[in-house]
């Protein structure tokens, strides 16, 4: 079924993204004492009671009119707002009713139903009263909560679920493909999304690395829903300095852990870096179908029809994973072939799910050690008896041999080869375990 949806908002740092890691466990949103560290929406899903729903975090409510980065936080959180099912209205007992507070409570008034005010800060519940001002706010009791400590996180979970639409009421789930967008600072992550989805759900500005955490937005597409991760920028380590940028770089990291396809953004304006290959390295050990997007295309002057394959020739010369991979150049601000980025993930992630027949498997197997057999070693005959797909996500075949360590590395990829003539796998990377043959007792 489709999960429901709760929207965690808030004025600054009144502890939105902490009472947002305390629901979900761990870390997944940054907490920073500066205010605004949270810039667009987070998602995350978690479970409570038996029922599992997507928590949103968002940026700090400001009414600041003359900023372009907090009008595009209101711009955020008015989307959040819209999708939400349930709306947790975080404040501060400490500060007790900002202004902003009465803004905030202004817009969320008309559905006051779906809203619960979270006072935050009250680490002593048994004596705390401070909540109680918030009444004044016209929604409903508030629930005196500790986001930092824990207390009360339990009685306002409960409440959300007593206020989330009943499963039925929601639709089926079909499984989404989680589609990872990676790159390097500033190359146009953000605005591909954007483009992908026909709206501005991740917030774009030409200042390098506006994206901090990753952000995730599903599209319906052919009847696929895919669900993309737009993510902050990946630099070296070295030039990360800057916690916030730490923590962002490692949430990326994670992002890979997730997705099923990682679409790896290039820009064509200055060309593939080793930073590039690296991500798309890091996704490809990691199991991930992997796209080689190169935007901006619209700004490379007197191209010819073979610039872009004399360019995706050296590439592939210096990371030869990526001779399977599709490149797609496209361009983000015209919307120059963005379609084939579309088609391209589920073509991937079809391949990444695909199954061979046993029998096809051994039949292959067969033909590829009749053309070259395993490198011999003296005194002993090294033979492979047959073969299996164990699992799909990636393709992961075992194949069972008298002697799998005297199997060198070459002949692996000559296998690996072999499978990809007879069924493609195109941007997917295969796996090969090599096991010994069990002895039958007699």
């Amino acid at each position: 079924m489709r999960k429901a949806t709760v929207a965690i908002i808030g004025r600054p740092n009144v502890g939105k993204s902490t009472l947002f890691n305390r629901i979900v466990g761990g870390r997944p949103a940054i907490v920073d004492d500066r205010p605004g560290v949270t810039r667009d929406r987070n998602f995350a899903i978690t479970e409570w009671a038996g029922r599992r729903f997507w928590l949103v975090d968002t940026g700090g409510w400001s009414s600041a009119a003359d900023d372009p980065i907090r009008a595009g936080i209101r711009q955020q959180i008015a989307i959040a707002l819209a999708e939400a099912d349930v709306v947790v209205f975080v404040v501060d007992t400490r500060d007790g009713i900002h202004p902003s507070d009465l803004e905030v409570a202004d817009r969320l008034r008309a559905r006051s139903e779906r809203v619960i005010v979270a006072a935050n800060k009250a680490d002593n519940l048994a004596e705390d009263t401070a909540h109680h001002e918030f009444h004044a706010l016209g929604l409903g009791d508030p629930q005196p909560v500790s986001a930092a400590t824990g207390r009360g996180s339990g009685d306002l979970l409960d409440r959300i679920v007593a206020r989330l639409p009943a499963e039925e009421e929601l639709g089926p789930d079909d499984g989404a493909i989680h589609v990872a967008v990676l790159g390097r600072p500033n190359v146009g992550k953000s605005s591909l999304v954007n483009r992908l989805l026909g709206q501005d759900r991740a917030l774009v500005s030409p200042e390098a690395g506006t994206t901090r955490d990753a952000i995730d937005s599903p599209l319906r597409y052919h009847g696929e829903t895919l669900n993309f991760i737009d993510t902050a920028g990946l630099r070296k380590r070295s030039k990360v300095e800057d916690e916030i940028e730490f923590y962002s770089t490692l949430r990326t990291e994670r992002a890979i852990d997730r997705a099923e396809v990682c679409v790896v953004v290039v820009d064509a304006s200055v060309g593939v870096h080793a930073q590039d290959l690296k991500i798309a390295r890091s996704a490809w050990d990691r199991g991930c179908g992997v796209i080689m997007a190169v935007t901006k295309w619209d700004l490379i002057e007197g191209k010819s029809p073979t610039t872009a394959q004399r360019g995706e020739r050296d590439v592939k010369e210096r990371a030869r994973f990526l001779r399977t991979v599709p490149f797609l150049y496209v361009s983000a601000l015209t919307g120059q072939r963005i379609r084939t980025v579309l088609e391209a993930i589920l073509e991937v992630a079809a391949e990444r799910r695909r199954r061979v027949p046993t029998a096809e498997v051994n039949r292959a197997l067969e033909e590829l050690v009749a053309r070259q057999q395993p490198p011999q070693q003296a005194g002993r005959e090294i033979k492979l008896y047959y073969g299996s797909q164990i699992r799909e996500c990636p393709p992961t075949f075992a194949l069972v041999s008298n002697d799998p360590d005297g199997i060198p590395e070459s002949y692996r990829r000559y296998l690996e080869n072999g499978f990809r003539a007879a069924w493609g796998f195109h941007g997917v990377p295969i796996r090969m375990k090599l096991k010994r043959r069990r002895r039958t007792r007699r």
